[in-house]
């Protein structure tokens, strides 16, 4: 009913139009000629079969008469429809120019296709400003994170050729750090940037999760184990088409964040096979997250502890990257709390193989 409200509208006010113009040719003709032959009576004989010069003039005067209220009845309708696309375009016309603050007035609602029209440019504006700021941080973010390795290369390296450092391989070792965390940020920013757009390549093909996750636990025990960690795995034997290395990338991310922000003690590492889904669960004993920073835990360059993350070389990617992941193979990443007060991040994925990749075949788990 919404979208044909404009068009009805039109379509009844150039009827009501038609039909006033009618009755009153016809109606002022019936009442004037009653008038007038009451006062003028007609000389005996027949009346004249077609109409003669007074009637053509009388008719043209009401025609004319119609004429002027149609065009006072369009007038307005047509304001009443412009009034919002002017406004439209002039809100267009500023966004173009570099305002992306401006906005469109609906006016008259009534006309439902006009104030839906002017609600959807509000909206895409909305989005169009909301993107400006998020690249505005997302530049300033980038910038602040590239600044510390490369201040610690520049350093080093400055150092190193103005010989206040001695060549060493411990030396060597934090160059190479350091270029390892910017490879890493680089590649993060890369994961998160190409998921937001939707163009995040999956190399989709039938893969036994449980090696996948042995394999992600087997690269980071020694550090967990070295940060005072144990570890529990528990998994199950199914075959999934997803992309491997980017099921142990999203993990790595998991451990490496447990490593970081966990008190250390068990990490439990769990998968579990539903009907429909399966989940990839890291578990750690606490202190977990509050309420506030658990809702955007996944968001990109968001820190709880921004003082650990400097320690341990963290950029506040990593959970938005197995967010990414997640959704790159169709499923989802979420946060909740342990019994007994820890943090439990999962990676989803459904158990039909849906992915990104519509050319993936899908296939049944193997169990």
């Amino acid at each position: 009913m919404r979208r044909h409200r404009l068009s009805g509208q039109i379509t009844l006010s150039m009827s009501v139009v038609v039909a006033i113009a009618v009755l009153m040719v016809f109606v002022g003709t019936f009442i004037f000629y009653s008038i007038y032959m009451t006062w003028f009576p007609p000389p005996p004989g027949p009346p004249p079969l077609l109409p003669e010069a007074p009637d053509f003039i009388l008719i043209a005067i009401f025609l004319l008469l119609g004429l002027a209220i149609a065009i006072h009845a369009a007038l307005r309708l047509t304001r009443r429809i412009l009034a919002p696309l002017n406004s439209l375009a002039e809100g267009a016309r500023k966004i173009a120019a570099g305002d992306l603050t401006a906005r469109a007035v609906a006016g008259d609602r009534s006309l439902g296709e006009t104030a839906q029209l002017v609600d959807d440019f509000n909206a895409m504006a909305r989005r169009l400003e909301d993107a400006a700021e998020s690249m505005t941080s997302w530049n300033a973010a980038i910038a602040h994170e590239l600044r510390t390795p490369l201040t610690i290369l520049r350093g080093r390296l400055q150092g190193l050729t103005d010989g206040v450092f001695e060549p060493s391989d411990e030396l060597f070792r934090s160059l190479l750090v350091q270029v390892e965390n910017l490879s890493r940020l680089v590649d993060d920013l890369r994961v998160v940037t190409l998921s937001d757009s939707q163009r995040l390549d999956m190399r989709v093909e039938p893969t036994d999760l449980a090696n996948e996750v042995a394999q992600a636990v087997d690269a980071m025990r020694p550090a967990l184990e070295g940060a005072g960690f144990s570890i529990r795995m528990t998994t199950e034997p199914v075959t999934l088409p997803c992309d491997g290395p980017r099921i142990r990338q999203a993990l790595l991310a998991l451990l490496e964040n447990a490593r970081r922000y966990a008190t250390p003690g068990m990490i439990v590492i769990r998968m579990t096979l539903e009907t429909f889904e399966v989940a990839i669960a890291v578990e750690d004993e606490g202190p977990g997250l509050s309420a506030e920073f658990a809702a955007r835990a996944f968001d990109a360059f968001v820190r709880a502890e921004p003082s650990r993350s400097r320690q341990f070389g963290g950029s506040g990617l990593g959970l938005s990257v197995v967010r990414a992941i997640a959704e790159a193979h169709g499923g989802h990443a979420r946060y909740s709390t342990s019994e007994k007060g820890g943090s439990v991040f999962e990676i989803v994925f459904p158990i039909d193989g849906a992915s990104a990749d519509s050319n993936a075949a899908s296939c049944a788990p193997k169990v």
